[in-house]
């Protein structure tokens, strides 16, 4: 892993799904979580005018945030049809705030009932912060 760049890969779950995400700074890991997340359900937006939304989240710490975060955009699917490809975050170890910029969901192949908290912990190495996401399925 380059520590200039961001990504996120899936990886092997005996049940549900599983992501190693790894980034940066917390910013991009968030945002990194996030594609990852509508990667795995392979989520396609409508073509077009952008949507924005603003986002602000506070959690007892940063691992609480991520998922605080992830369940926002779950949310956001299911009730307004939405999801988002550009993520301008501020991220603090206890705090989230920024601008969303997606589209309606034109299309998805599965579906994520929740994100988990399962040996969920951002650690730093190497200059990245990385973590990995387990989802329910």
């Amino acid at each position: 892993m380059n520590e200039e760049r961001s990504g996120f890969a899936e990886m092997e779950h005996t049940a549900d799904w599983q992501i190693q995400v790894w980034a940066p700074d917390l910013n991009k890991l968030f945002a990194q979580a996030a594609h990852g997340m509508y990667s795995l359900s392979q989520v396609r937006l409508k073509a077009g005018e952008k949507v924005n939304r603003q986002i602000r989240l506070q959690a007892m710490d940063t691992e609480a945030l991520l998922v605080a975060f992830l369940d926002e955009l779950l949310f956001f699917a299911e009730q307004e049809r939405l999801a988002f490809d550009e993520f301008d975050l501020e991220v603090t170890p206890t705090g989230l705030s920024g601008n969303l910029k997606g589209a309606e969901i034109l299309g998805q192949q599965k579906e994520i009932k929740a994100v988990t908290f399962h040996n969920l912990a951002i650690r730093r190495e190497n200059n990245l912060y990385q973590v990995s996401v387990v989802f329910d399925v």
